[in-house]
């Protein structure tokens, strides 16, 4: 990777970690996951709310260190408003990345700013944090279409 393309993808992390996108506990939501990285004690709390088989929103209330903050806001960018099916596929493009030691060349198409993890993935022990969202919300999505019908209004919306 180039000095100048290195320094792009950490502009990229950076403003993410200073400007999150839709940080924040939201309602309505249909499942609500809590997930910890041991190893560095980085924490996520994530809703998540499908309907109509679409990812409607997902909202986060997260510490830990600039990788794994900047993962969740690009996660968040990248599969709200997309079937589920479509978020999961890029679920499994960035995890295929992150597990490919620096050797997976990266679709821009599908990951857009999530690219600029790319090389995160040469390190180990940062591996575990930029997943951190990204697993959390897997996890949120699957108990969310398994315990409700995604159609049917959300747990935790307002009663008017």
């Amino acid at each position: 990777m180039s000095a100048e393309l290195d320094s792009l993808y950490q502009e990229i992390i950076l403003d993410h970690y200073k400007n999150p996108h839709h940080k924040g506990l939201r309602e309505p939501f249909a499942a609500e996951v809590h997930h910890v990285n041991p190893t560095c004690g980085d924490e996520v709390t994530l809703r998540v709310h499908v309907a109509d088989g679409v990812v409607a929103d997902v909202s986060y209330d997260a510490v830990g260190c600039s990788i794994s903050q900047a993962s969740t806001s690009v996660m968040t960018d990248l599969v709200i408003g997309k079937p589920v099916e479509e978020a999961m596929g890029i679920h499994e493009e960035f995890l295929t990345l992150m597990q490919g030691k620096g050797a997976v060349e990266p679709d821009e198409e599908v990951l857009e700013d999530g690219i600029a993890f790319s090389g995160v993935a040469k390190f180990p022990a940062r591996v575990k944090c930029a997943l951190l969202g990204w697993m959390a919300w897997k996890d949120a999505t699957g108990q969310s279409l398994s315990t409700t019908d995604a159609t049917s209004p959300a747990q935790g919306g307002t009663d008017d």
